[in-house]
């Protein structure tokens, strides 16, 4: 049969089908390889989210601050991890994520990516947290090893990079608010035209990386005192708090074009490309605040001396 008498065929509108989901599906893992992203799993903000969140941080630390991660970094092949580089703080920022894959040595740490609320329930920022196995306990821990000038080096190392890789974490929204999907894992949504996406990963990969790169001016700078007075402050249940909101009142609300608490949500949605416009400035917001909170983090944690002993919580 010529190629002719299938154009003008009946098949015609079968190939014209197959052809249009072959793209759809093409364009798809185009977006996930892009974004850094695999349907096995996500990292908060994904891989270049991280190490932007780094480079911002890195931007804005002290000289002292930045001399004493250098140094820090000497430590790497003491860590046992060749298959994850650590050799700058941007590979600390996704260091976390790539040890991970390692389950039989370094499964118990999935928990402490991650403290989710669901959003129509009043946020506690210790719940479900027992033993410290959450991204809020798991901050404060790891700084306090790194603060510590007793520990061996390979030890501060090791906390150094799983602090700042859970900062960005926690300011992701979709890592401290959801609804009864896992983060918006199990919500199908495409991003604009691209399909066979799920929320999670859109706020991970495709929307970060559109909000790193269309601020007018470099996300990785160096702050003003009065920019880092504006997105700097708190502590990890406070940032945790404002991403739960942020999913509650934004996330949820914008991709279904409802009061997420009011009804209960489809299982499929479409990001248009208003909704993606509007997300890309508070997705913007967030990543700033975690380069410059972990920035904050690693100057207090690099003081002379001991940190201050935290207030009893209740829990």
């Amino acid at each position: 049969m010529g190629i002719g008498t299938i154009r003008n065929g009946p098949a015609s509108s079968m190939t014209t089908t197959i052809t249009k989901r072959a793209i759809g599906n093409l364009a798809a893992t185009l977006a996930l390889v892009v974004t850094g992203l695999t349907p096995s799993g996500a990292a908060a903000w994904g891989g270049f989210g991280h190490r932007t969140t780094g480079d911002i941080a890195l931007a804005n630390v002290k000289p002292e601050t930045r001399a004493a991660i250098d140094r820090l970094m000497r430590y790497e092949k003491d860590l046992g991890t060749p298959e994850c580089a650590l050799k700058t703080l941007q590979d600390a920022t996704v260091w976390a994520d790539c040890v991970r894959r390692t389950r039989w040595r370094w499964g118990y740490t999935a928990a402490w990516h991650y403290r989710t609320t669901p959003i129509c329930e009043d946020y506690q920022p210790w719940r479900n947290c027992s033993g410290g196995n959450c991204v809020t306990a798991q901050i404060e821990r790891s700084q306090r090893l790194l603060a510590d000038e007793s520990l061996p080096g390979p030890i501060r190392l090791e906390a150094l990079a799983f602090m700042v890789h859970f900062v960005g974490d926690i300011h992701m929204p979709l890592h401290s608010g959801d609804k009864d999907d896992r983060g918006g894992n199990d919500r199908t949504a495409a991003y604009g035209d691209v399909p066979n996406m799920n929320l999670h990963w859109i706020w991970d990969g495709a929307l970060a990386e559109r909000a790193i790169t269309s601020t007018q001016r470099p996300i990785a700078r160096r702050y003003s005192d009065a920019e880092r007075g504006e997105l700097g402050g708190g502590e990890p249940a406070d940032w945790g708090r404002e991403s739960w909101q942020t999913a509650r009142d934004f996330v949820y609300a914008t991709a279904f074009d409802t009061d997420p608490c009011a009804t209960d949500l489809p299982d499929e949605t479409v990001l248009s490309q208003e909704d993606i416009v509007a997300a890309v400035p508070i997705a913007q917001k967030r990543i700033r605040q975690a380069g410059i909170r972990m920035a904050a983090m690693l100057d207090q944690a690099f003081e002379p001396g001991a940190l201050p002993e935290p207030e009893r919580r209740r829990r």
